[in-house]
C-alpha cells in the first residue's frame, strides 16, 4: 500500500476522524446522559491523546531520536522488543 500524499485527502481523513469522534461521543452521552459519564469520557479522550503524543513525539524526540514509527503497531514492537534497525539480527545465544 502506497503512502497517502494528497493533501486534500489527508485533510478529509482528519476531518472524518473528528466527525467519527464527535458522533461516538454524542451517542455515548445520549445513552448515559450524566455528569459522571461526560467527565469519564473527557478523561479517557485526554489520556489517549497524551499516550499517542508520548508514543510518537516523546519517544522520537527524547528517547530515540534516530527511530521513526510508522504506526502504533511499530511503536508496540519497539516497546516490546527494543529498537530493531535494518540489518539487525535477533540475539541467538
Amino acid at each position: 500500500m502506497a503512502d497517502l500524499t494528497n493533501p486534500r485527502v489527508i485533510w478529509f481523513k482528519g476531518i472524518l476522524f473528528v466527525c467519527v469522534g464527535q458522533l461516538s461521543s454524542a451517542l455515548l452521552l445520549i445513552q448515559s446522559a450524566n455528569l459522571r459519564s461526560a467527565l469519564l469520557l473527557a478523561i479517557t479522550i485526554w489520556a489517549f491523546c497524551r499516550a499517542y503524543y508520548f508514543a510518537f513525539y516523546v519517544i522520537e524526540h527524547y528517547v530515540d531520536p534516530s527511530f521513526r514509527f510508522a504506526g502504533l503497531i511499530d511503536f508496540a514492537k519497539y516497546a516490546i522488543y527494543g529498537p530493531q534497525r535494518k540489518g539487525d539480527q535477533p540475539n541467538e545465544e
